[in-house]
């Protein structure tokens, strides 16, 4: 009985400083899993606009992969925040981390709806950090449905 009661405090004693050691980046939680929801989603919408088959297997693995990988990201954020934000007075050093790696989830979010709506503008919100505001811009790539140049396409006319 005694080795029980042992086994039971050292068990809460642990859960209590994972919670203590999550519990500030429980909203970061929540965010990852709506932009996880919101690109599957667009990301749905966006391969129905080029034609695809959407294979429901591969969609739920990918994003539940995707929530994986953004756990561990909390997790090092929150390392980050614990081992150098707490000493070198940074509180915001966990969201800063977060906030890089979530601007590629959210530019991913926004390419798709564009996509998937037949626009051809792509979102880079790292430039509006850098204080630019051309944060969106056409795509340059090029399409199969594009007609070819025509001869005098980018020469100037001479009239």
């Amino acid at each position: 009985m005694n080795e029980r009661n042992v086994i039971n405090g050292t068990l809460a004693s642990y859960l209590a400083w994972a919670a203590d050691f999550i519990s500030p980046m429980r909203w970061f939680l929540l965010a990852a899993l709506a932009l996880v929801l919101a690109d599957l989603k667009f990301g749905i919408d966006a391969a129905r606009h080029r034609g695809e088959t959407i294979r429901k297997s591969r969609a739920i693995r990918r994003s539940i992969n995707k929530v994986i990988d953004y756990i561990c990201w909390i997790l090092v954020a929150t390392s980050f925040g614990e081992a150098f934000g707490t000493p070198f007075g940074i509180p915001v050093l966990p969201a800063i981390v977060l906030l890089v790696v979530y601007g590629c989830e959210i530019n991913s979010c926004f390419n798709n709806y564009f996509e998937a709506h037949g626009s051809r503008l792509r979102i880079d919100i790292f430039k509006w950090f850098k204080g630019k505001n051309d944060i969106i811009v056409p795509d340059e790539r090029k399409d199969d449905n594009d007609p070819p140049p025509q001869p005098g396409d980018n020469e100037k006319s001479g009239r």
